[in-house]
């Protein structure tokens, strides 16, 4: 019976491991993907830079700009929710002051990057999963080899630039649409002076939100988008792969995505913790 379960015990430990060991190994080869995109783009030139900026202009104009009323519906939700939740309980607990803090605190650093992050995934994270493992499987990134052109300068750095651009857009739109519509829309339930609500927001915001938003929103467009591109050259031949491939491209870039936003957070509130003589 003890024989048994130490060897279920080294079981669980040598598989825990040889997982932990994949996804090390599978970080190594996207950063390495990305870093050979970028090399790509600045050594070779036979598509030109006036092509890779076209392509970076689609990628914006879909990703970013037909994004724009799924998030303009979302931001005004979830503004509207915080805004009336911790309006109601700090006037009830006597800290009406502290709205603006509050409000940074939860939108700014924290729902604005996971939100929009998860929107984009869902929109744009599977149309390009399955636009190149379709290219992929169709041979067109063989045509593009056989003129001459590098598939990651041409189709891999675009949608990774484009979409950085895109997220860090559209997070600056979600924030204010949360706290500019969610304000006009809780106004017809609290009595909140649009003065003082404003003045309480521009106390709150400090250097640590604008970098911590700047942060998650840049490393997450380049998550989202290099997982994709990834997944989606993983395809060998066959179309029945693209959705496989499809699949965990949007299962890889949220659990990055999330761990990331989570790790930022956890360093910043420990930095802060530490600065306060909190932690030894």
């Amino acid at each position: 019976m003890a024989t048994r379960v130490v060897n279920g015990f080294w079981h669980y430990i040598e598989s825990w491991g040889a997982s932990v060991l994949n996804q090390i190994f599978y970080t190594l080869q996207v950063l390495a993907m990305v870093y050979l995109a970028f090399r790509a783009t600045i050594v070779d030139r036979a598509q030109g830079f006036r092509t890779i900026v076209s392509v970076i202009s689609a990628q914006i104009y879909f990703t970013g700009w037909q994004a724009m009323p799924l998030i303009s519906i979302l931001a005004l939700a979830s503004g509207s929710l915080v805004i009336m939740q911790s309006s109601f309980q700090l006037s009830f607990f006597g800290g009406h002051e502290m709205i603006g803090q509050l409000l940074v605190i939860v939108i700014v650093r924290e729902l604005a990057p996971l939100l929009t992050a998860l929107l984009v995934i869902a929109r744009s994270g599977t149309a390009v999963a399955s636009e190149v493992g379709n290219m992929k499987a169709n041979r067109e990134i063989e045509a593009l080899e056989v003129m001459g052109i590098n598939p990651l300068s041409y189709i891999v750095f675009p949608r990774l630039v484009g979409g950085i651009v895109s997220l860090l857009c559209l997070s600056f739109y979600f924030t204010l649409i949360a706290l500019m519509g969610g304000f006009l829309v809780t106004k017809f339930t609290h009595d909140l002076p649009f003065s003082f609500y404003t003045e309480s927001l521009a106390a709150a915001v400090a250097q640590e939100d604008i970098f911590l938003f700047l942060l998650k929103n840049t490393f997450g467009g380049a998550i989202i988008f290099t997982i994709c591109c990834y997944q989606g050259l993983l395809v060998k031949q066959s179309p029945h792969e693209v959705p496989q491939v499809t699949t965990k491209a949007v299962v890889n870039s949220i659990i990055y995505v999330t761990v990331f936003n989570l790790g930022v957070s956890l360093w910043f509130y420990l930095n802060q913790l530490s600065r306060m003589g909190g932690l030894w």
